[in-house]
């Protein structure tokens, strides 16, 4: 049986970081040294295995719960929409978000940042998009952190997305930034975005509708996967 491939993406390369950032110093090592080959589209790659409703938990969202007790720092709701590139919404879209703590340290091995852990906050979380390509995390603000990119180097507050379409071939990975962060200037993660209206996409707005009185700071990001005005989707390390 032919393996039949499907219409290609539009391409929007200005708005991408490039896959070499000699910034980015540990990019270096993982980034491909040859040119990248386009592999075609094909029917297998798109039609499963599927990530359907029962994958995802009621709670998965909200990475404030199921702990003993609460989270230290500032409670965040952070909320918006998956959007193709004609605004149309992407609907059933696997989200699966991971953090640093309010301290700026990941529940991870790997990070030996001299912060405090919290038995309370795993920073790990999960949802799927609605049919209106909606999406709610319930989480804390990240603190920044040290990374020994550079002299006297640290990442700004950033949350990491994970984006799935129909198939495990289909992951997209970006990052997530909060307004004004003293931080931007010196980061070359964020910078390897060199449209600024681009890196603009990467930063959520504050959103009062969205906050809750004496609960929680309320935050819009919308996701857009193609188009005039998509998010920018990051070469990373996933803790970095």
């Amino acid at each position: 049986m032919p393996s039949h491939t499907t219409p290609q993406y539009r391409r929007d390369p200005e708005s991408q970081p490039p896959v070499r950032w000699p910034d980015y110093r540990s990019n270096a090592l993982r980034a491909p040294h040859r040119p990248l080959v386009l592999l075609p589209h094909r029917l297998g790659e798109i039609t499963g295995p599927l990530l359907g409703e029962g994958r995802v938990g009621p709670h998965d969202n909200d990475l404030t719960a199921g702990h003993a007790g609460e989270p230290q720092g500032q409670r965040v709701i952070v909320s918006g929409r998956v959007l193709d590139g004609d605004g149309r919404p992407v609907p059933g879209t696997l989200l699966e978000v991971w953090q640093a703590n309010a301290a700026g340290r990941y529940r991870h091995d790997g990070d030996r940042h001299p912060a405090p852990l919290d038995p309370n906050f795993t920073g790990v979380g999960r949802t799927l998009t609605d049919a209106e390509g909606r999406y709610s995390f319930t989480t804390i603000h990240p603190g920044a952190y040290p990374w020994r990119n550079h002299d006297n180097a640290w990442r700004p507050a950033h949350i990491h997305f994970s984006l799935f379409g129909t198939a495990f071939t289909q992951r997209l990975i970006t990052q997530m930034y909060f307004p004004g962060d003293p931080l931007f200037f010196q980061d070359p993660i964020y910078n390897s975005v060199r449209d600024p209206k681009a890196r603009e996409a990467m930063v959520a707005r504050f959103d009062l509708d969205t906050t809750v009185p004496e609960w929680a700071l309320g935050y819009q990001w919308d996701i857009v996967l193609r188009g005039k005005t998509p998010t920018p989707l990051e070469a990373e390390d996933d803790d970095d």
